[in-house]
């Protein structure tokens, strides 16, 4: 899989810094896994461990398995996310994270 996580929390009182963010999607990333579950383990981490007001994680992938063998589709890309808390029930945070990553 190459790809990029979009990543978003909005905090209730703790916050981690930007590295801390970037570190726990490589965690994840190098697991023997699928695209869906990732994204899913993703939020449920940042939930778990800052509780914050919502979380919002998109991950836009190209599948190698998809491209090299079966297929053959050369940049077809897989988007998956997970979203949490007042990601889920505010409509106007949910389209505010979308926008910025330019996912509609």
């Amino acid at each position: 899989i190459i790809g990029k996580a979009h990543v978003a929390y909005i905090p209730n009182g703790k916050v981690v810094g930007l590295s801390k963010i970037p570190r726990m999607v490589n965690i994840f990333a190098r697991r023997l896994q699928i695209q869906e579950q990732m994204t899913e383990q993703i939020a449920s981490a940042l939930q778990d461990c800052l509780a914050p007001k919502g979380v919002g994680v998109m991950i836009e992938a190209r599948h190698m398995c998809m491209e090299m063998r079966g297929v053959q589709k050369i940049n077809s890309i897989t988007s998956t996310s997970a979203l949490r808390g007042i990601f889920i029930k505010d409509e106007r945070t949910r389209k505010e994270f979308f926008d910025l990553i330019k996912i509609r």
